[in-house]
């Protein structure tokens, strides 16, 4: 099969997403479009206002859809994520530690709080939020920075046939901006000439049911095609993909023998020499001592001459055999050195590349041929394709947050289910003000050219104003408005409590104090009864989504962090107090001789697992956490000083270092106490030995039979070295070439 042209290439992708821009997927959106619109109070059409207006009836609104996002926003954003890490064996474990802490300083680095809560926001206006994970290149001085974005929703396209919420079953998602040329020109300085040839066709349009035109709310499609330059000159917008797709490719784990350097095999043959020449030397002392036994046990007479002299011979054969075996041993040691196999996986184009050279074919001894997935990334701006290139990373490095997952792409918004209240609680509304307007400013019935028309307006509603009508006609008669229906109050109260049914989120959570309760505990307990369903949500898609982040993250950060790195994280402590931490990864190790031996903290080829952990993005009461704390202060679980760090009593740090001094100072004091009480149980042990019979006469004896056994160990030793030095001299001599040795 021919190979496709980046322009054919490039035109796929473009067809790809008007595929996947669907009449379902333009449903969805203008459906969530709708929901975004009445989230930010923007709840009439053009027509609607228009009626109403024709009615003489108020065109406001009031909005009960915000407090229920601000409190589901709260809830669910209220601290930074926190990812725990797993170990695989024991060396992994500290690599772990370091990797919760890395994750720490790259989502302080991206801004992640602001990040986390523009996600969630989305989720909940908008149906879904998407993180985006990606490397900065440009970041600490080029050496990249792995990074948290957010992504709009209306701008990503995912395949129609996913069901898993993750995406991790999609086949593709597609990122579609429409965007000046200028811009894509900085971002991707490699490829201007070709952006600034390519043509496209913007597709910006707004799908929302409001009248762009009278709408007071400024809103991303308004500003679509305003774009220019600094100097005031419009810039042109052109149509920008990018593609994530997930495909499986072969990959090659190679057994490679790693060669040694010059100054390596001199040092080796050094290392070799020594060797020998020790086992050399210890094989002839343990034959000259066996020479001797059998020269001893001629003279005693305990053997004939013959059977010492074949004896000997024996002796002999055996010292030559082991120092063969020796030698060989020594041999294959070297020989292993000297080809260490190690292993590296590469891709099949990698592994081409790698047979075709010699100087590494014939160091290949075995390689393992196997499938792998990998997140392939195609950019194509207009109708030229810029580049394609494959991620490190198995999964998607856009994660999604859906509020209400439907078993497709397309998830609905928190909103969504409110529309429909809002719009009745508004009617209700405008109907009851309607009538208190009508009740306020009488209507009158009167017969034409009884009255002047402009004074009679004027000052009908003046209060005490003299109101005339002509001779001959009937005064004029108010018409008395009916009373208003106390269904519409009825609607009003009803939908109110219909919003908090269909959110989750009671009215005493957005503020309403008539509803709050008295007491402390009783706050406690409606806290923890009207976050039920918040935590649900919590619980069952936004932990999981940010546990699949965290992942993600590891994925791309292991890809990235692979040389030497020194980074501070700040960590929050007790209270309002921070505290920074330097963390050192990869770090190269090297011997003696200046060869790199290993990393410490190896990120790079740790292995590990990240999870989330539960509930910390949550709020904590602090007044209930200080009342637990208390408790288990009470119970002896803690001791003062930990109560205290708990506390936001001013000057606690002073306070603390007065305790733990004090602490310190008892502790001292305590030992030196039990030092006393041992000293004097000493001394009446000492005196009760002393008064014992004899016992000064022992102990002399003792002391000379010490001193008498050191001197003989100290002569034995002077003997032994001698001895060995003597020995060691010979066989050097022997190991010597003839020509020397003349």
């Amino acid at each position: 099969m021919p190979r496709k042209s980046k322009k054919d290439r490039a035109e796929e992708i473009r067809l790809l997403w008007q595929r996947s821009s669907s009449n379902e997927r333009r449903k969805w959106q203008s459906s969530q479009q709708q929901s975004y619109d009445f989230s930010l109070g923007d709840q009439l059409t053009k027509d609607e206002m228009s009626n109403l207006e024709e009615a003489g009836m108020p065109t406001f609104i009031i909005n009960r859809i915000t407090p229920v996002i601000r409190m589901i926003k709260y809830f669910v954003t209220a601290n930074n994520p926190r990812w725990q890490s797993v170990g695989a064996d024991g060396s992994d474990i500290d690599i772990a530690a370091v990797h919760a802490d890395l994750a720490a300083y790259c989502w302080g680095l991206s801004g992640g709080k602001a990040i986390m809560s523009q996600v969630v926001d989305d989720a909940i206006r908008k149906g879904v939020g998407y993180f985006h994970v990606d490397v900065d290149v440009d970041a600490d001085r080029g050496m990249g920075e792995v990074i948290f974005k957010s992504i709009d929703p209306f701008d990503v396209y995912v395949d129609p046939m996913s069901r898993d919420f993750l995406l991790r079953d999609a086949a593709y998602i597609i990122v579609k901006k429409d965007l000046p040329k200028n811009y894509l020109a900085k971002q991707f300085p490699d490829f201007k000439r070709k952006i600034n040839t390519a043509n496209g066709s913007p597709s910006l349009q707004s799908i929302s049911q409001r009248d762009t035109d009278d709408s007071d709310i400024i809103q991303h499609y308004d500003l679509a095609q305003q774009a220019y330059t600094a100097e005031g000159k419009e810039e042109e917008l052109i149509d920008y993909y990018e593609m994530y797709s997930r495909e499986r490719l072969v990959f090659y784990n190679l057994f490679i023998k790693e060669p040694m350097s010059i100054k390596e095999q001199n040092e080796m043959q050094e290392q070799i020499q020594q060797t020998v020449e020790i086992s050399t030397q210890e094989i002839d002392v343990a034959l000259e001592e066996q020479m001797k036994q059998i020269g001893d046990a001629l003279q005693a007479g305990q053997i004939i001459e013959s059977r010492a002299q074949l004896e000997a011979e024996k002796a002999q054969i055996e010292a030559d055999e082991a120092k063969k075996q020796q030698s060989l041993a020594i041999q294959a040691e070297v020989e292993e050195r000297m080809t260490q196999v190690s292993s590296k996986v590469v891709s099949e184009v990698e592994y081409k590349a790698l047979i075709e050279s010699p100087l590494i074919s014939e160091r290949i001894v075995d390689a393992v041929r196997f499938y792998d997935t990998r997140i392939k990334v195609t950019i194509v701006v207009g109708d030229k394709l810029l580049q394609e290139n494959y991620l490190a990373n198995t999964l998607y490095p856009i994660v999604p947050v859906p509020y209400t997952h439907t078993g497709t792409p397309y998830p609905i918004s928190a909103v969504t289910p409110l529309v429909g209240k809002q719009q009745e609680i508004n009617k209700a509304h405008q109907i009851l003000i309607h009538n208190a307007n009508l009740g306020s400013n009488l209507r009158w019935l009167y017969e034409e050219g009884s009255m002047p028309e402009e004074e009679w307006e004027k000052y009908s509603s003046s209060p005490g104003a003299l109101l005339k009508y002509r001779q001959g006609f009937n005064p004029p008669t108010p018409v008395t408005p009916l009373p208003v229906n106390q269904a519409f109050s009825v609607i009003t109260e009803s939908g109110k409590l219909d919003l908090e049914y269909l959110s989750g989120v009671p009215r005493f959570l957005q503020g309403d104090t008539q509803s709050q309760h008295d007491t402390y505990r009783g706050m406690l307990a409606m806290d923890e009864y009207g976050t039920r369903a918040i935590k649900e949500w919590v619980n069952t898609v936004f932990e999981p989504s940010i546990g699949h982040l965290g992942r993600v993250f590891k994925e791309i950060s292991q890809s990235h962090y692979t040389s030497n790195k020194v980074f501070r994280v700040v960590q929050p402590g007790a209270g309002h107090e921070y505290s920074e931490k330097e963390v050192e990864i990869n770090k190269m190790i090297y011997d003696d001789y200046g060869r790199a031996v290993g990393k410490f903290n190896d990120y790079a080829s740790a292995r590990f697992d990240v999870r989330e952990v539960g509930g910390a993005t949550m709020p904590v009461n602090r007044w209930a956490l200080l009342d637990e704390y208390f408790r288990w202060f009470q119970a002896g679980a803690i001791d003062d000083i930990a109560f205290l760090q708990e506390t936001d009593v001013r000057n606690k740090e002073k306070i603390i270092e007065r305790k733990s001094l004090y602490s310190q100072l008892m502790s001292q004091v305590s030992q030196l106490e039990e030092a006393l009480k041992d000293r004097d149980g000493t001394i009446e042990t000492l005196t009760r030995q002393v008064v014992q019979a004899g016992i000064k006469d022992s102990v002399r004896e003792a002391g000379e039979g010490i001193r008498a056994e050191a001197l003989k160990s100290e002569a034995e030793q002077k003997y032994y070295r001698k001895k060995l030095q003597v020995e060691a001299d010979k066989a050097k001599y022997d190991m010597q070439p003839s020509a020397k040795k003349k």
